[in-house]
């Protein structure tokens, strides 16, 4: 039986593995091994005090207490855009992550909905992800849009 909780201080292992799962599965800018480990290690650092703090926050799914899935959540300062001209926030959903035997379940729709939901509570009117190509069909079939961004590395 599938069941959802909150993500606490204690999933910090879970979510860096499924951070690197995340990219590892998308081949992320094809990037190495070498790479992701250096990466994971950076991130379980940021992490750590947000993870204490709340200000990085999600939820997890379980299949008979071991965890399946996972989404993560935050709140961004953003000055306000015409995409949400009276606030000054924006939703941000990040690590979306099953577990390959759980794929194609729906269980992404259900983090996303639930994702959704709790940033909807927490007063957010506008929300961002930044999709792998294996989420980009879940994704939009959600009313997701794709935007203009654009990226370059500075290193």
């Amino acid at each position: 039986m599938l069941t959802t909780r909150g993500l606490t201080a204690t999933d910090i292992d879970l979510v860096c593995r499924h951070r690197e799962e995340m990219f590892r599965a998308s081949n992320a800018l094809g990037r190495t091994e070498e790479v992701l480990r250096t990466m994971t290690l950076h991130f379980r650092e940021w992490l750590t005090p947000r993870l204490a703090d709340g200000s990085y926050f999600g939820f997890i799914l379980e299949d008979d207490g071991n965890p399946v899935a996972g989404i993560g959540l935050m709140l961004i300062d953003w000055p306000p855009h015409p995409s949400h001209p009276s606030h000054d926030k924006r939703g941000y959903v990040l690590n979306v992550f099953v577990e390959p035997d759980y794929r194609k379940r729906g269980l992404g729709k259900f983090l996303m909905d639930a994702g959704e939901a709790e940033l909807t509570r927490r007063g957010v009117s506008f929300s961002v992800l930044h999709a792998t190509r294996m989420g980009v069909p879940l994704y939009e079939r959600l009313g997701w849009s794709r935007t203009s961004e654009m990226s370059k590395s500075l290193l």
